[in-house]
C-alpha cells in the first residue's frame, strides 16, 4: 500500500529535521535565539581577539616613527633636512597599496592562518632591521619592505571578518577589531618614550631601542597567532559539525554568500569596474588620512607647539583612549539603526571641527582639545567606512576584491597626509589641517550620492525592477 501524500510530506519533513544541524527547531528550520548567541560569543573570541592584536601591532609598527624621530632619530638620521621624513612616512605607502589585492586573492588557497601569521613575522623582522640602519636611505629601504610586509594584513582581517556576520552584526565587530588596536596604538607613544630610556644600553641610542622592543613583541605574538587564527567559516576547525553547519547556514539564509564563489579573472575585472567600490574606497582613504597624519605628525606638532618631548608623547595617547570610546557608540548606535551613512557624516563634521579648532586657535591647550576632536572621529569612520562598504557587496570574491581596493585607497590617504604635513609648514602645519577639512567634505558628498542612489534601488528591487547584487531578496543598507 503506498503512503498518501499528506503521509510522504510528513516524512519528507521528518528526515529534513533529522539532518538539521543542532540549534535548528521547527518546521521552517530557523536557528535557536539561545543557541545563536552562544555560537557567535564563540566566534566573537575566537575570531576577533587575536586579530586585534595583531593589527595593533602592526599600527604601532607603520608609525612608530614618530616616537623614534621625537627621540632622536630626526638627528642621527638627518631626517630634518628638506622632505626626507616626509618621503619616510610616504613610501611605505606604494608598495602597500600594490600587494593588497594580490593578497586578498589568494587568502583563501593559503589560508587566514598561514599567510596572516606569515605577514606578521616578515615584518617583524624588517622593523628589527629598522633598528640598525645607518642612513636615511636604508631606512628608507626598510620602510619599503615593511610596506611589502603589511600589505595583505589589513584586507585580509576585514574580509575575514565580514565572512563571519551577518550585515548588521558588522560594524560592532568592525570597531571592535579597529578600536582595541588604536587605542594600543595610542598609548604606544608613551611605552616609546619608555624604551627610549634605554638610550646608551649596551651601545645603542634610544631610538634604536623603540625599533627594536617592538619588533621582538611583533615577532612573538605572530608566532602565538599561528596557533589561534581561525579559517573562513565553512572550514573551520574550531568549531563542532553542527557549529559549522549553522554558522554558514545563518550567513546564507541572510545573504545568500556564506559559501565561496569560483574566481576568475573576468569577475576580479567586473568587481574592480564597479563604482560603488571606488565610491566606497574614497571615503575609506579620506577617513585614513587624517588618522595616519595625527599618527605620524601629532608628537611633532605637539612638541612644535611648545611642550617639551617627553609631554608631547605622553598627551599624545588620551585622544586615542577617547577615540575607542566614541568608536564603540558610533558603532553600537550604526548597527541598533541600521543607519550608515548617517553616522559618517555626523563624524566627518566632529572631524571637520577639530581640524578648524586646531588650525586657527592660539592657546595651545583649546588646540589640544581640538586634536581630540579630530582623532575620535577620525578613527571612528575608519571601521563605519568597512562595515558600510562590506554590507552593499555579495559574494566571497567580490568582499576580497572590495576590501583590498578600499584599504589600498586608504594607502593613497596615507600617502597624502605625508605629502601635505610638511617640514616647511611646521610647527602648525594649516594647509596639512585644510586638506583633512576638504577630505571630510568629500566624504559628506559621496554618503549623499550613495542614499539617493541605494534608496532608489531598493523602492526599484521592491517593485521587482531591478536585481541587486544578483540577489532578488538583497537590498542596499543605507
Amino acid at each position: 500500500m503506498s503512503d498518501s501524500p499528506d503521509s510522504a510530506s510528513e516524512k519528507q519533513r521528518a528526515e529534513h529535521r533529522e539532518l538539521a544541524p543542532a540549534g535548528f527547531e521547527g518546521e521552517s528550520q530557523e536557528l535557536d535565539p539561545a543557541y545563536e548567541r552562544r555560537l557567535v560569543r564563540k566566534i566573537d573570541w575566537r575570531l576577533i581577539p587575536i586579530l586585534s592584536a595583531l593589527y595593533a601591532i602592526s599600527l604601532i609598527d607603520r608609525t612608530n616613527i614618530s616616537v623614534a624621530r621625537t627621540v632622536g632619530m630626526a638627528v642621527d638620521l638627518e631626517l630634518t633636512v628638506g622632505e626626507r621624513y616626509s618621503i619616510i612616512t610616504c613610501i611605505f605607502f606604494v608598495p602597500y597599496i600594490l600587494f593588497e589585492i594580490p593578497s586578498n586573492l589568494v587568502i583563501r588557497r593559503i589560508g587566514p592562518r598561514n599567510l596572516l601569521a606569515s605577514i606578521a613575522i616578515a615584518w617583524g623582522a624588517v622593523m628589527l632591521g629598522m633598528g640598525f640602519v645607518k642612513d636615511w636611505g636604508q631606512l628608507a629601504v626598510c620602510r619599503v619592505l615593511l610596506g611589502i610586509c603589511e600589505a595583505g594584513f589589513f584586507p585580509g582581517c576585514t574580509f575575514l571578518i565580514t565572512t563571519w556576520y551577518r550585515r548588521y552584526e558588522t560594524a560592532k565587530r568592525m570597531a571592535f577589531f579597529y578600536l582595541s588596536a588604536l587605542v594600543a596604538a595610542g598609548f604606544s607613544n608613551i611605552l616609546g618614550w619608555a624604551f627610549s630610556l634605554l638610550d646608551g644600553a649596551h651601545g645603542i641610542e634610544g631610538w634604536r631601542w623603540v625599533f627594536i622592543i617592538f619588533a621582538a613583541m611583533t615577532i612573538g605574538l605572530a608566532l602565538i597567532s599561528w596557533f589561534l587564527i581561525v579559517d573562513f567559516p565553512d572550514r573551520a576547525k574550531f568549531l563542532s559539525e553542527d557549529e559549522r553547519r549553522a554558522a554558514v547556514d545563518r550567513i546564507q539564509r541572510e545573504r545568500g554568500d556564506a559559501l565561496p564563489d569560483q574566481l576568475t579573472a573576468a569577475k576580479v575585472f567586473k568587481h574592480m569596474i564597479d563604482p560603488k567600490i571606488w565610491g566606497f574606497g574614497i571615503c575609506f582613504g579620506f577617513s585614513t588620512m587624517p588618522t595616519y597624519a595625527f599618527g605620524f605628525f601629532l608628537p611633532v606638532i605637539l612638541s612644535g607647539g611648545g611642550y617639551d618631548t617627553k609631554t608631547s608623547l605622553l598627551l599624545s595617547a588620551p585622544p586615542y583612549a577617547a577615540a575607542g570610546l566614541y568608536t564603540a557608540g558610533i558603532a553600537y548606535l550604526s548597527d541598533k539603526y541600521r543607519q550608515r551613512a548617517l553616522f559618517l557624516c555626523i563624524s566627518c563634521t566632529i572631524c571637520f571641527t577639530g581640524l578648524f579648532i586646531m588650525a586657527y586657535t592660539e592657546p595651545l591647550g583649546v588646540r589640544y582639545f581640538g586634536s581630540f576632536l579630530t582623532v575620535m572621529s577620525a578613527q571612528s569612520n575608519v571601521p563605519a567606512v568597512l562595515a558600510y562598504q562590506a554590507n552593499n557587496v555579495l559574494s566571497h570574491s567580490k568582499r576580497a576584491v572590495s576590501s583590498a581596493i578600499c584599504i589600498g585607497m586608504g594607502g593613497v590617504g596615507g600617502i597624502f597626509a605625508s605629502l601635505v604635513y610638511r617640514q616647511a609648514d611646521y610647527p602648525r602645519y594649516i594647509p596639512g589641517l585644510m586638506s583633512t577639512v576638504g577630505c571630510q567634505i568629500v566624504i559628506v558628498i559621496i554618503c549623499c550620492i550613495n542614499t539617493l542612489y541605494f534608496r532608489s534601488q531598493n523602492r526599484k528591487a521592491d517593485r521587482g525592477e531591478v536585481v541587486i547584487e544578483g540577489n532578488p531578496s538583497f537590498r542596499y543598507a543605507i
